[in-house]
């Protein structure tokens, strides 16, 4: 079952349209409730008279409290270390366990939504990726126990400033600024038990994912390229904590070109060319859909105000 998120009002994906859900009964709400509850209330849903897809701006799925993202993916950090890294290839730490960091769970954006540059960044780029949503508490379960804990995918576009980020992660933390203005989650989420037929014999979903920049083929990869499952994945983030449903995990960028970055790391030089306004991005996960979003001009800013020179008194020059 596919569960869809549009202004004014959250349903099921049917063959002639979407299906509402009771006034006030979000996707979030549904995830809480569980699977079972949720495909009940989704086929009651069905029943009633559909609405034309074209007639509504659809938005992200469900709006999570959490949003981990993960770089899963070895090609792709093979690339992206030469280009926004130091260039020493992938570290032998990355092959020890899952990493990931907390992106902003605020400014998430439809999958039509235009994108906004970020303020002083003159290196746009997309990441291409999916997303699992947990569909239950998981505290500290190994990963052979949580293959129930995932409720669903979606699609996630990691918009990614890359200059922002080649400056703080020079100060050894981060990505902060340079992932911190917008991710695209959509087109819906679908329930995990459609996507099982694709699951391959090691356990991985065999998904093919494709990204094109107007209408240009940029990247292709399949899923299953991932280092972990995400069944790891989210054992790896409920180690010594607590996932709730809802919390979205993303798989980090999948290798081939599923990011601008990479290419440039491979190439020696930034080509393709960064994003710009008027460009069109849009991707494509098999067995999950499409998200199409057009970059446009941000926000004018102030420059960032540098750091003073630092002192080294010890003592205020006037007693208190």
């Amino acid at each position: 079952m596919k569960f869809a998120t549009w202004e004014h009002g959250a349903g099921v994906v049917g063959e002639h349209g979407l299906h509402a859900l009771p006034p006030g009964v979000s996707v979030l709400d549904l995830v809480r409730a569980g699977l079972p509850a949720a495909i009940e209330a989704g086929t009651a849903a069905l029943a009633t008279r559909p609405i034309p897809l074209e007639t509504v701006r659809l938005l992200p799925p469900l709006q999570p409290e959490t949003i981990r993202d993960f770089v899963a993916f070895e090609e792709h950090v093979e690339g992206v270390v030469a280009s926004v890294g130091d260039g020493g290839g992938v570290a032998a730490e990355w092959y020890e366990a899952p990493t990931f960091y907390f992106t902003n769970p605020y400014p998430l954006y439809g999958p039509h939504d235009d994108i906004p540059v970020p303020p002083g960044s003159a290196l746009f780029d997309f990441e291409l990726e999916v997303a699992a949503v947990v569909g239950r508490h998981v505290a500290s379960e190994p990963a052979d126990r949580v293959g129930d804990a995932v409720f669903g995918y979606t699609v996630l576009n990691d918009w990614s400033a890359r200059d922002l980020q080649r400056r703080e992660m020079k100060v050894l933390l981060g990505p902060a600024k340079g992932k911190d203005s917008a991710t695209t989650l959509g087109p819906w989420l679908v329930t995990a038990d459609e996507l099982e037929p694709y699951r391959d014999e090691e356990g991985f979903l065999a998904l093919d994912l494709r990204v094109s920049v107007n209408g240009t083929l940029v990247g292709q990869d399949l899923l299953s390229n991932m280092g972990w499952p995400f069944e790891e994945l989210l054992a790896y983030a409920a180690r010594g904590t607590t996932l709730r449903p809802g919390d979205v995990l993303g798989s980090g960028t999948c290798g081939n070109g599923g990011c601008l970055a990479e290419l440039w790391g491979r190439n020696g030089a930034t080509s393709p060319p960064p994003l710009r306004p008027g460009d069109v991005v849009e991707m494509t996960v098999e067995g999950i859909g499409t998200i199409r979003n057009r970059v446009v001009p941000g926000p004018e800013l102030p420059a960032v105000a540098p750091a003073r020179p630092r002192p080294r008194t010890r003592e205020r020059k006037n007693s208190v």
